[in-house]
């Protein structure tokens, strides 16, 4: 039986739920529930919504995303490390 084709969409949601689950486990402190379940709306604002440019973290008109659950950090941190800003390296996910 071979396995229906994965969308790119899916890909990057669930790469965003592995980083999570990741630092999390790395840490041994943390909550994934809140990156993991907000995963989806995470990548949908900030590839299909949110005008924002790694190369320019600065622009003045780029779109700000506020997350103000603090447990759910490590939504942020793989969103900016996923869509490559500097600022934001695989260690610090």
């Amino acid at each position: 039986m071979v396995a229906a084709p994965v969308s790119i969409d899916t890909l990057c949601v669930n790469s965003i739920r592995f980083l999570a689950i990741d630092a999390v486990n790395q840490a041994k402190s943390g909550h994934p529930g809140l990156p993991m379940g907000a995963a989806p709306m995470g990548y949908a604002l900030w590839d299909k919504v949110m005008r924002h440019n790694p190369k320019n973290p600065k622009w003045f008109n780029r779109d700000r995303f506020v997350l103000s659950a603090g447990h759910g950090c490590m939504l942020l941190y793989a969103l900016l490390h996923l869509t490559g800003y500097d600022s934001v390296s695989l260690e610090d996910v």
